[in-house]
């Protein structure tokens, strides 16, 4: 029998259990280095290392704060602790008996990701029930570690636990642990300053201008409504606001909500944050049970979604055959940022997807539903980005435009941005772009064929320029023909027809 969710692959040992000092590493407040000189300090006048990182002046009291407070509770003690049920806890026990990988302590701890103290009192409590006995030890050392197998008792409760769900993987959080922790480490809590802003967009060039916009709309935590002709860089815009956050924030594996696990952490949505790759010294190797490790730490997670988005998306999956849900993607985004790129073109009509969020940008709660019709509520605390090159007038009325505060049109660049960006993306492809050949681009594209500037035509007239240099066999170099020929890939003849036709009657496409 197969169990989806099973064992974890191996070499992953510390995920979800960092202890502080790496969280301070990765967060950026303190270097590897300053490690070794907090535990040096250590080993003269003991106490903890945060201790010692205090009193050298290598973090501040406020920054060591403000971390521990992002941080999952303690690692549960007991099963009460877990906030789960104890049926639940044994189910996943025996389950993981059951599926003959994990029949020892150590790797029931590393499956189930909860410590090894409960753990042992779970396998004691399952033994006393006869469900559980030991059928032997393996390792050669002075403690053999001793192996479970199960009773026929256990075996049948093992089978009906795997026909009420076949998850199995680390035990889940309860939802009040998850909703509590969504709101320790909410959006609000970070502010995006101006030198966070030009670093995040330091391989863009933006103006002044839209550092001014951008700043407070990020600081506000709510919608944003990216907006202008296409090929100017809403979609790598919306991307790049991601970095502008530096904060640690804590995915559970699943949560528990009336029996029923619901997956979160997801690989491809969630970027794990790995331990340094040298912790210092020994004094502070890393302990497996310092944080409760069903908590993945993670940046702040970035979901984009285009044309392929349909309503659905937003509901909980339901796994029939499994008996378990996966989150939806705006769930899985919770605490970062959900971008629905070339908004309008989806299959789902705009007017539909709006309404069914009206409640969720406005009270800042969402509402999910069972299979069971139970419905749960939880915080909505991300940053919706929504990038489109239609006209937003045309996708919703003025009552939703209303709801979203901040509304920023990304129009063509300036000549003189153009030709830094030209500049700069010539050079990376080994290009020299002379003024003369600068020249010959802007007469060709605005005076001769009456387009706009855009920010993605350099990178597409250098890729251009490269591609037949490399058919004509000669080093890359940009000419006149090869200059001609890529812009006329740049537009179709009947999109040129148009843009001349929009130029002679003064369009904003001419400007």
């Amino acid at each position: 029998m197969t169990l989806l969710g099973g064992p974890l692959r191996g070499g992953r040992e510390g995920r979800g259990g960092m202890r502080l000092e790496e969280l301070l590493v990765a967060k950026g407040l303190v270097k590897p280095a300053d490690l070794d000189r907090a535990a040096e300090r250590r080993l003269q006048r003991g106490g903890q290392l945060a201790d010692s990182l205090l009193a050298l002046r290598l973090i501040t009291l406020e920054q060591l704060s403000a971390v521990l407070q992002m941080t999952p509770p303690a690692t549960p003690s007991s099963p009460e602790e877990t906030g789960l049920s104890q049926r639940l806890l044994t189910a996943l026990l025996l389950k993981a008996i059951q599926s003959g990988g994990a029949d020892t302590v150590p790797k029931i701890v590393e499956l189930l990701k909860l410590p090894s103290g409960l753990v042992g009192t779970l396998i004691q409590q399952a033994i006393d029930q006869k469900l559980m006995r030991i059928v032997g030890s393996e390792g050669r050392g002075a403690i053999p570690v001793l192996t479970y197998g199960l009773t026929e008792t256990g075996r049948a409760a093992a089978l009906e636990a795997i026909e009420k769900s076949k998850y199995l993987g680390p035990a889940p959080v309860s939802l009040a642990s998850y909703i509590d922790q969504v709101k320790r480490q909410r959006l609000g809590n970070e502010q995006a300053t101006r030198e966070r802003i030009r670093k995040a967009f330091s391989d863009l060039i933006v103006p002044e201008q839209f550092v001014n916009r951008i700043g407070p709309a990020i600081n506000s935590a709510k919608s944003i409504l990216l907006y202008g002709p296409p090929g100017n860089g809403k979609s790598s815009i919306a991307e790049r606001i991601g970095r502008v956050y530096t904060d640690i924030i804590y995915v559970p594996y699943c949560v528990e909500i009336e029996g029923q696990i619901i997956k979160i952490f997801d690989l491809t949505v969630h970027d794990e944050i790995n331990k340094p790759a040298d912790p210092g010294r020994g004094e502070i190797e890393i302990r497996r049970e310092d944080f409760d490790r069903r908590w993945v730490a993670c940046k702040r997670p970035i979901v984009i979604v285009g044309g392929e988005f349909t309503l659905d998306m937003l509901d909980l999956r339901y796994n029939a055959a499994s008996n378990y849900y996966e989150a939806p993607l705006h769930v899985k985004a919770l605490g970062g940022i959900f971008v629905l790129d070339d908004f309008g073109r989806q299959f789902v009509r705009p007017k539909d997807l709006l309404n069914r969020w009206i409640v969720p940008l406005e009270e800042r709660i969402d509402y999910l539903r069972l299979a069971t019709g139970a419905t749960i509520e939880i915080p909505f605390d991300e940053l919706v980005i929504f990038s489109t090159n239609l006209t937003p007038e045309d996708l919703m009325d003025p009552a939703f435009l209303r709801r979203i505060p901040y509304k920023i049109e990304l129009g063509p660049p300036t000549l003189e941005n153009y030709r830094v960006m030209f500049d700069r993306v010539a050079k990376a492809r080994g290009l020299e772009l002379t003024d003369e050949a600068f020249a010959w681009v802007i007469e060709e594209l605005q005076a001769k064929r009456g387009h706009a500037l855009a920010s993605y035509q350099p990178g597409f007239i250098t890729n251009q320029v490269l591609d037949a240099c490399r058919f004509e066999e000669i080093p890359p170099q940009i000419t006149k023909t090869f200059i001609a020929d890529a812009l006329s890939n740049l537009y179709t003849s009947h999109a040129r027809d148009r843009a001349t036709a929009a130029s002679a009657v003064g369009s904003p496409e001419s400007e």
